[in-house]
């Protein structure tokens, strides 16, 4: 008698698969296929428009070299600062200095407003440039500004500041800040870019015009943050 094969069970080789569920698995699978295709074209595609304008922001930078103004209060003219009656009475001048280092690029100036401050407190403010009198500033050149802060302001100093107060009238000298805010635009060529707000920071040491210590104002160079 011959030998009878063994059978061979589904639990062994695993359930047969009917034809149209093997069609729906290789259209599956070649569906992912197309998708995860397509997901790396794309992303191939940002990267390279990345580093496509990388290079593009990397040879601009090159070619212009663009540079931060300069900025400097050359003058200061301090004539009042009495403090009565939780009041400041204040009469100050100060003269600026704008640089233009860039060597392709010029500087519209359409707005800057100066913001004095002491011990922390806004006391004054002041309009140094306006539609007025705004300019253009030309490649490599400087040009003054200046501004106005005369008037009284209520002031609530406490007991530090107050004694702080009192050793500066001492001294004849006046710790003063002094905060800038700009519009401005780059020009190059023909093209003039959008409108810029750069902060401009200026520490001040301001004596007082009838000081007897014969103390000077030293000319100081300010931070420009854009």
């Amino acid at each position: 008698m011959a030998d009878r094969q063994p059978q061979l069970h589904d639990a062994f080789y695993g359930p047969a698969i009917p034809p149209m569920e093997q069609r729906r698995n290789r259209h599956h699978h070649h569906g992912k296929s197309c998708c995860s295709s397509l997901f790396g074209f794309f992303f191939t595609l940002f990267i390279a428009l990345i580093g496509l304008i990388g290079l593009t922001i990397l040879i601009f930078y090159l070619i212009v070299q663009p540079r931060p103004f300069k900025f400097y209060v050359n003058k200061a003219e301090l004539t009042q600062f009495d403090y009565t009656n939780n009041t400041l009475s204040y009469n100050m001048v100060l003269n600026f200095t704008a640089r233009n280092p860039n060597k392709k690029l010029s500087i519209y100036y359409d707005r800057v407003e100066a913001l004095a401050f002491y011990e922390d407190a806004r006391f004054a403010s002041a309009n140094v440039i306006t539609h007025m009198n705004s300019f253009r500033q030309y490649k490599k050149s400087t040009d003054p500004m200046s501004g106005v802060f005369s008037g009284q302001q209520v002031l609530l100093l406490d007991n530090d500041q107050v004694s702080k107060f009192n050793k500066d009238k001492n001294d004849g000298v006046y710790d003063i800040y002094v905060k800038l805010n700009f519009r401005i635009r780059f020009r190059l060529g023909d093209s003039i870019r959008s409108t810029y707000k750069p902060k401009v920071k200026c520490d001040l040491k301001v004596p007082l015009s009838s000081n007897k210590t014969m103390t000077f104002f030293k000319s100081t160079n300010c931070d420009v943050n854009f």
